[in-house]
């Protein structure tokens, strides 16, 4: 086989998400689901009941995408790092925009399964022709919110929204397809679902980095005054404590960077975000903002916090870091301070000795002559008692000078004995 065993899959991912076909009026509703389990296991556990509720071969769970289309009614759902996504649309709907929903499909039992991991539901109204010319004029019949947002895209249509969370629970997109060509409204609407859902899921860091930067408050605090301790503390008596504080904050600001995962994340999906908003390719209506403005105003602010208080960690840490190695090299240098005094009292203790030794050497040659010449006077004294005629006293002056002489080369030699001795081992 020519073929690398990857080739296929790899090549399969150009074609593994494609838009929706769509033609005419419909309805889309889109789900985002996010979980905090670290297995992931809720995402193809999701897709298989909703496919057993429906009645449909489920995908294989190594799988990362799966459609369904039966009667003008659409499942897509895809699988992502962090997150899955459900698309439902009805195709050919009639009646009043954002009225009978695509959702409405769904059974309850499994949207109920969502408690607590729904982070994006949106729903999607497409008119077309006359309709959507009427309905130009009265958008805000169906938008609540505070500021209405839209803009010309792909040179085909409008797009209407107000990024507001109605009483339902979903945000609302309307599509007015003035002159869209073949395939570009299922695109449209994949875009549009994918600005909302990456906009959430870049928005997770948020909150992080408000609790963040309390936190960062709190322990550019603490090293402020640790380093005015250190200032402080000319005699280095408080190093040691102040070492271990800063070792403790340091473990605390570490700890912060458990998060940059998090952020990381936040700054590649803004970047998909912005991406998916210039391909809408849009055009301005006046009197309204569009979709990059409105995310340039609301969105790059909070971006702006998430790298603000990630870069804010990690100057922190380096500046605890610097703190340490300054308080390491002042530590250091008492201790060969001290260091170098206790050489000096021990060279000083070594000298003492010496002189010592010389002066106990000086006696010892004394000591050693006295009782060299005690003996030789004893036996002096037993030759003259035994009729030899000497006087014991004049000898052993005269031997004082000859002895203590003697002695004294003699210790000098075994001392130099000794001292070669020590060397060589």
């Amino acid at each position: 086989m020519l073929d690398h065993a990857l080739r296929g899959p790899l090549a399969g991912e150009a074609h593994a998400r494609p838009f929706l076909r769509l033609e005419g009026p419909a309805r889309l509703s889109h789900l985002a689901v996010y979980s905090d389990e670290p297995d992931g296991e809720v995402h193809p556990r999701l897709i298989a009941e909703l496919c057993a509720a429906f009645g449909i071969a489920p995908p294989p769970p190594s799988a990362s995408h799966f459609r369904f289309q039966h009667d003008g009614f659409h499942l897509k759902w895809e699988r992502h790092i962090e997150f899955s996504t459900f698309t439902f649309v009805l195709e050919g709907a009639r009646g009043e925009p954002f009225s009978n929903t695509a959702i409405s499909r769904v059974p309850e039992p499994w949207l109920a399964q969502l408690q607590g991991k729904r982070l994006v539901a949106l729903h999607a109204e497409v008119l077309c022709g006359d309709v959507a010319a009427r309905t130009h004029g009265s958008l805000r019949q169906w938008f609540t919110g505070p500021v209405l947002v839209g803009s010309r895209v792909l040179t085909g249509g409008e797009v209407w929204c107000d990024w507001h969370i109605n009483p339902d629970g979903f945000s609302r997109f309307l599509v007015l397809d003035l002159d869209f060509r073949e395939a570009q409204v299922g695109r449209l609407l994949q875009r549009l679902s994918e600005i909302e859902t990456y906009r959430m899921m870049a928005l997770l860091a948020l909150p992080i980095a408000r609790t963040m930067a309390g936190t960062l408050s709190k322990l550019e605090a603490e090293l402020s005054a640790i380093m005015e301790r250190m200032d402080a503390n000319a005699d280095g008596s408080e190093d040691p404590a102040l070492l271990q504080s800063l070792t403790h904050l340091a473990v605390r600001v570490q700890a912060l960077s458990a998060y940059s995962n998090r952020f990381s994340a936040s700054r590649a999906y803004d970047r998909l975000l912005s991406a998916r908003i210039v391909e809408l390719r849009e055009e301005r209506i006046e009197g309204v903002p569009t979709i990059g403005e409105f995310m340039e105003r609301r969105q790059a602010p909070a971006m702006d916090t998430c790298q603000t208080v990630q870069a804010r960690q990690e100057q922190l840490a380096t500046l605890v870091a610097r703190a340490i190695d300054l308080l390491r090299t002042r530590v250091n240098l008492a201790q060969e301070r001290q260091t170098h005094a206790l050489l000096q009292g021990m060279n000083r203790t070594a000298q003492t000795q010496l002189h010592m030794q010389h002066a106990v050497e000086g006696l010892s040659v004394a000591a050693i002559s006295y009782y060299v010449l005690s003996l030789v006077g004893v036996g002096l004294k037993a030759l003259k008692g035994g009729g030899l005629a000497i006087e014991p006293e004049v000898v052993e002056g005269m031997l004082i000078a000859p002895v203590a002489l003697g002695v004294f080369f003699g210790v000098r030699r075994l001392r130099k004995k000794f001292t070669l001795a020590g060397q060589h081992h």
